[in-house]
């Protein structure tokens, strides 16, 4: 039996096995660590931009950004791939209370 070996159906064959490699987890984690890089990027455009136009619409990218990245966060979360520990009552009052004196020096 011979087999037919064609660019082509190697390159298929590689695409199959590249796609396969990655489940939904991972690529959601990925998505939600580059919305974190884009958002802060779009923050520092936002931030440093002279024109109050162009200021105007990164602040409208950002808020968009921030939309998506809530997204898959929640995705992430509701799939129980992202956990997070709730804090108790004492850890937030120290919190702000270490906050507090600092605003006050």
């Amino acid at each position: 039996m011979m087999v037919d070996i064609k660019p082509n159906n190697m390159m298929n064959q590689t695409q199959q096995q590249n796609s396969s490699c990655f489940g939904d987890k991972e690529l959601l984690s990925d998505c939600l660590t580059s919305q974190k890089m884009i958002t802060g990027t779009y923050n520092n455009f936002a931030n440093e931009c002279a024109c109050d136009n162009l200021r105007s619409e990164f602040l409208n990218i950002l808020q968009q950004e921030h939309k998506m990245q809530a997204d898959v966060f929640n995705e992430l979360q509701k799939r129980g791939w992202y956990q997070v520990q709730q804090a108790d009552m004492q850890q937030i009052n120290q919190t702000k209370q270490k906050f507090m004196q600092q605003s006050q020096q």
